[in-house]
């Protein structure tokens, strides 16, 4: 009983409690150069991001926060004259900047200075994020946020905020089809550009909601969770006009084999997030055999529907091996105390669901990854839209360094390298602007969009680990040292030239400064 309480107490401050009352302000923008009149990418191999094979060595000319050019080899002398900079890239590569379609930044108890995971987040190269939502509910910063970034007077990625439907008003609980249209109209005047469904409704209302975002041009995006997919799995999610299915979520629900319902075990309580987990892995056992008539045709209809699918795979990759989860190279340095606190084994804190985790869970993981694996790869072999979101703050996944193992396992999923490029920049991109029916301003490396890019040494086609701020262990065969390779160089954002290892130092000194108070 004492157990049970706690349970319910620990869900009842997840979904109601204003978790950024206590967030620090954002100070102002000291990091970072530009924009420019003139500034040159010089030297470096582009990977463009619509999927095009690498190109180099080539000069970018930015002026501004626009792309003016792009030149084959080198820029004409007179261009390289009147930079006011070059950026030498020789040997780095350079893509567009990358999308995070699934952000989070909003909890004092874990990151009571919202720069720590901006910081983090641009030092991966991650130069615009969509937060669902940044913070919980009414009064946060989730819009002010947005507009100092857009004005680059706060060091931050570009932002693009999706409220949950139903939060940030004060005018009570949403109960009929009127008031979930209302509250759609509502966000829309506040600044919203989307909305996060967790599936607690009635499809009529849902129905009445999306239907109204379409109108107002508004994003939509689903969390089809436990308590709701009954009534609206995801296949029946994408019948109501929902934009996107993020995690798992609606979609093992939408293939079982021998039943209606998920057969759930004896004992098994919701409320607590080890059984919760737990179970969810063996969910894989009631569904139908990838490769099934019955899975193709649940693929061809999320492909027809138009769906996007951002499976945030790496939120869940602590499931399949917690010991390696806790101990990443990069915790000791840039994840803070408070933060590695939350992600500690808990009764209360949402993610940290693993008090008694065992092999058998984590053997069931690993078949649920593969079943989740190919129903991703397939759609997107079909040609539906892939994207990349890390959903960082929870289960060990801190800031920037989740966007990039989210990468990595796009690539395990079956994604091929450029596929993977692609999900990280242009198809987030779209994802964003779709509802709008405007064409992104960023995603690709084309004259006239925004200069947002990421330079990287190397090249993370062959190996996306010198994507992570920490590097790559690699042996120098010439002098036989283990030298630590990789790391993005430069992220630009807008034209403004942020040194990426620099933002890491600003975040490990954070790091330091809790430690020492402690």
């Amino acid at each position: 009983m004492k157990l049970l309480k706690i349970l319910s107490a620990a869900f009842a401050v997840l979904v109601a409690t204003p978790l950024a009352a206590q967030m620090q302000p954002v100070p102002d923008r000291t990091e970072g150069e530009g924009p420019y009149p003139t500034l040159i990418v010089s030297g470096a191999t582009m990977v463009e991001g619509s999927g095009a094979p690498p190109m180099g060595p080539v000069d970018i000319v930015i002026e501004g926060d626009r792309i003016a050019a792009i030149h084959g080899g080198a820029a004409p002398d007179a261009v390289r004259a009147g930079a006011a900079r070059i950026i030498d890239a020789k040997g780095m590569t350079v893509m567009p900047g990358f999308v995070d379609t699934h952000g989070h930044n909003g909890d004092p108890s874990k990151a009571g200075q919202p720069s720590y995971g901006y910081k983090l987040w641009l030092a991966h190269g991650v130069t615009s994020v969509r937060g669902v939502s940044f913070y919980w509910g009414p009064g946060q910063p989730d819009l002010s946020d947005t507009q100092r970034s857009a004005a680059n007077t706060i060091t931050a990625p570009r932002l693009f905020p999706y409220a949950a439907f139903g939060d940030k008003w004060d005018r009570g609980p949403i109960t009929t089809e009127a008031e979930a249209r209302e509250w759609v109209r509502w966000a829309k005047a506040q600044g919203f550009w989307g909305i996060k469904f967790f599936n607690s409704l009635e499809p009529a209302l849902l129905k009445a909601a999306l239907d109204e975002a379409e109108k107002q041009q508004m994003g939509s995006v689903a969390h089809l969770a436990q308590p709701g997919v009954q009534r609206v799995n995801a296949a029946k999610a994408v019948e109501l006009g929902m934009d996107g299915v993020t995690h798992f979520y609606g979609h093992f629900e939408s293939l079982l084999d021998e039943a209606a319902l998920p057969t759930y075990p004896q004992g098994y309580n919701y409320y607590d997030e080890q059984s919760r987990f737990a179970w969810v892995a063996r969910l894989a056992d009631q569904v139908v055999e990838p490769g099934s008539e019955e899975w193709d045709a649940y693929i061809d209809h999320l492909v027809d529907s138009g769906v996007t699918l951002s499976p945030t795979f790496n939120i869940y990759s602590a499931s399949r091996d917690v010991m390696a989860a806790k101990n990443r190279d990069w915790h000791e340095r840039y994840s803070l105390p408070s933060l590695m606190d939350f992600y500690a084994p808990s009764a209360t804190n949402h993610g940290s669901y693993y008090k008694d985790w065992s092999t058998e869970d984590e053997v069931a993981w690993r078949k649920f990854y593969r079943y989740w694996f190919d129903l991703t790869k397939e759609f997107h072999r079909r040609g539906g839209r892939v994207t990349a979101g890390s959903d960082p703050g929870y289960i060990y996944q801190t800031w920037g360094f989740a966007y990039i193992g989210e990468l990595e396992m796009l690539r395990e999923a079956g994604l091929e390298p450029l596929e993977v490029i692609r999900a990280a920049t242009v198809a987030g991109a779209e994802e964003i602007y779709q509802a709008r029916g405007q064409t992104p301003p960023m995603g690709t490396i084309q004259v006239g969009k925004l200069a947002d890019l990421v330079i990287v040494p190397g090249n993370p086609l062959d190996n996306l680990k010198l994507l992570y701020g920490t590097g790559h262990t690699k042996l120098n065969y010439e002098t036989g040292a283990i030298e630590q390779v990789g790391g993005v160089r430069w992220t630009i954002k807008d034209g403004i030239v942020y040194d990426a290892p620099a933002l890491l130092e600003d975040v490990a000194r954070m790091v330091e400064a809790q430690k020492a108070a402690r």
